[in-house]
């Protein structure tokens, strides 16, 4: 896939319904020198200059896979909240370099980080990006828009983590940010991977020739153990332990629902080309509903109303111990689909006769497959990716779901996208305080179906 055609990726685009209002495929009309235009080169020798923003385990992660591309791909800056994980995500980095003996075409260091490009602080961000011609967005997810609009704004080429938001207004600001981004011509891939995964881009494109007719329904799912805790420490502020413990609280992370099981509910946005004009459902907490478990809910069920009718069940939970689901599952109204993540995949009439069956000729990762294509597409000079809407509804529809199960009520999506409710604290500080707090037993409050108030 990392050779793929132009006219390949313009057909798998079409079909999947990625870019939109005016994407553009094919070269800039202009090269980088001549222009002045930010990011953009047209040799494998010429050095793309990348800043990591988030040096948490998926920006580390991503930073590799950036370096492991055939582009002369160098990390010249580093900004996380905290100085521990920055270090640890620079060591990391060096360790796998070392590893896998990734070195550039020149010679030259992959990982060229002097101190004074390691930045630190809520706004360290905005240090970083101004040392390079892309950024990977990769902080806790509630960041994401701020950190988006701010590299718009700065003209950079793009790798942004799924989800884009954490609230409606934080999905308004990333809508409007794409806008200009799409204006400047400006690379914007999200890691939903799903869409750079062969099985999915082969099984999906015949879904959408009609290979099984008319999708009526479906199930996704992210059904697994859970994760991570950081202990609170003695004398912790409020601000760090939330950010330390970032996945159990609405405004880092939006719930697991929207951090996790996004990546199946955009499969399923995809599939249907197009968003869920309502959904309704159920969720709480069974069996994860301690001090540490923050506020969020353990399992969500949620059922997804598009515009044609069909509906779509999601299921998403953390129980330990118990039966694990992660994949897709689709009905048309000539056949089925599911297990798009397993190397052989089959669409299979009603009759049991298969239809259509895809054998993964690669191993190759779709996480660094989205970076091949995106750096590849950099060093050519070529605009070719506007994932940040897509992204950006994917991630309102995930949202919407959570909003559904803590209210009870259907909720509709014009509604849930115009909601006011804003999660983010209103300052930013290590002595500021979140706007969920812990009672006198330690405990956080936790959404009631039927009593609160979520859209």
């Amino acid at each position: 896939m990392a050779n793929e055609s132009n006219q390949d990726r313009r057909e798998f685009l079409k079909a999947s319904g990625l870019l939109t209002g005016g994407a553009i495929l094919g070269s800039l009309p202009f090269t980088a020198k001549a222009s002045g235009h930010p990011g953009y080169h047209f040799s494998v020798n010429d050095t793309i200059k990348v800043a990591l923003i988030g040096c948490g385990g998926r920006g580390t992660g991503a930073a590799q896979q950036a370096l492991s591309t055939k582009q002369n791909v160098q990390i010249v800056a580093m900004a996380d909240a905290f100085r521990d994980r920055l270090d640890e995500s620079y060591q990391n980095i060096s360790n796998f370099l070392t590893a896998k003996n990734i070195k550039s075409p020149d010679g030259s260091p992959k990982l060229n980080v002097p101190e004074d490009h390691k930045f630190v602080g809520f706004d360290a961000y905005k240090q970083a990006m101004a040392l390079a011609d892309v950024v990977i967005l990769a902080t806790p997810p509630g960041f994401r828009p701020s950190h988006f609009e701010e590299a718009v704004r700065q003209s950079k080429q793009i790798f942004m983590e799924k989800p884009v938001a954490t609230d409606a207004p934080g999905v308004r600001r990333v809508l409007a940010a794409a806008e200009e981004a799409k204006k400047k011509k400006l690379n914007v891939v999200v890691g939903l991977q799903r869409h750079y995964q062969p099985s999915y881009r082969e099984m999906i494109k015949r879904i959408h020739d009609g290979a099984i007719g008319d999708i009526i329904g479906g199930q996704v799912y992210w059904v697994s153990g859970g994760v991570w805790h950081k202990p609170r420490k003695p004398n912790q502020s409020e601000m760090d332990y939330q950010m330390r413990n970032w996945y159990y609280f609405n405004w880092l992370c939006g719930d697991h629902i929207n951090e996790q099981h996004i990546h199946n509910i955009d499969v399923a946005n995809w599939v249907k080309k197009g968003y869920p004009v309502s959904c309704q459902g159920t969720g709480g907490r069974q069996v994860r509903n301690g001090k540490d478990d923050g506020e969020i809910f353990d399992h969500h069920i949620i059922d997804f109303t598009y515009a044609d009718g069909s509906t779509i069940n999601s299921q998403c939970r953390h129980y330990e111990g118990t039966y694990s689901r992660v994949d897709e599952l689709f009905l048309g109204t000539k056949g089925k689909i599911e297990g798009m993540e397993k190397k052989t995949s089959s669409l299979v009439g009603y009759n049991g006769q298969p239809i259509y069956t895809y054998t993964a000729k690669t191993d190759i990762s779709p996480y660094q497959i989205e970076h091949d294509e995106l750096f590849d597409a950099i060093a050519k000079g070529q605009y070719k990716f506007a994932d940040a809407e897509h992204g950006a509804k994917s991630t309102m529809t995930a949202i919407m779901g959570r909003m559904a199960s803590y209210s009870g009520k259907t909720v509709k999506w014009e509604e849930a996208l115009n909601s006011q409710i804003d999660l983010f604290p209103t300052t930013l500080a290590w002595d500021a305080m979140p706007k969920s707090l812990p009672d006198k037993d330690g405990y956080y409050q936790i959404a009631v179906p039927g009593k609160t108030i979520a859209v």
